[in-house]
């Protein structure tokens, strides 16, 4: 197997097994809104929403099938565009950027496709998997499992601040998932070591063109 290929695929399969594990783990032993504080800024908080990264939302039925169809196409775009990098010998940190962002898709992927078919509801109770009446939504219409919460600075704006002046505050409010972590943790490396990406690529191709030149020349010898 391509070195690159097993890299990404080891990378994707650590960020899947926490992930499902943790969301599972909470699922079936917390009910929804428990919470256990590990510190005052770290709190495992069980919520769950119906899409988008960091607790954000689309509204409606129709919002929720929108969102999933359309996190499944584009992780698809993104698995192809990996297997393009690990076949063309890219940066293995791109590779290693894409592999988190990609994990990181699928992990709230599976959420949204098969949570609500394969659990009860965490609103009356801890959830079962499996449960003989059914989950509590069909294929695609499942939410998305959130439980690490960091509520690192709270206080008051001062009232010379305009629009929210003397109104409270919290930072960090939203509550996520290892799945939100990873994608975060690939954006942000890729946006930080672009640059240096982007000149291995340019020696690569330079390299490349480089040792075909002879083999070229050889050629025209030959006619010649």
């Amino acid at each position: 197997m391509n070195p690159l290929l097993k890299r990404s695929a080891l990378i994707i399969f650590i960020v899947l097994l926490i992930d499902q594990v943790s969301k599972i783990w909470i699922k079936t032993h917390m009910y929804m809104g428990q919470e256990f504080r590990i510190t005052d800024w770290f709190i495992i908080h069980f919520t769950e929403n119906n899409g988008m990264a960091f607790g954000l939302e689309l509204g409606g039925e129709s919002g929720k099938m929108f969102l999933s169809i359309f996190r499944i196409l584009a992780s698809l775009a993104i698995g192809w565009y990996l297997i393009h990098l690990t076949r063309k010998k890219a940066h293995p940190g791109l590779i290693t950027c894409f592999s988190f962002i990609f994990a990181g898709a699928i992990g709230n992927i599976i959420d949204s496709v098969f949570y609500g078919a394969i659990f009860s509801d965490s609103y009356h109770g801890i959830a079962r998997i499996f449960p003989e009446e059914g989950g509590y939504a069909g294929i695609l219409h499942g939410k998305v499992v959130d439980m690490l919460y960091f509520p690192l600075i709270s206080g008051v704006f001062p009232n010379w601040v305009p629009v929210w002046g003397g109104e409270s505050f919290l930072f960090f409010r939203p509550v996520f998932n290892i799945a939100d972590s990873s994608i975060t943790i690939g954006a942000v490396l890729f946006l930080l070591f672009q640059r240096r990406y982007t000149k291995h690529d340019e020696l690569n191709t330079e390299t490349g063109q480089e040792e075909e030149k002879p083999a070229v020349e050889k050629q025209d010898e030959a006619i010649l």
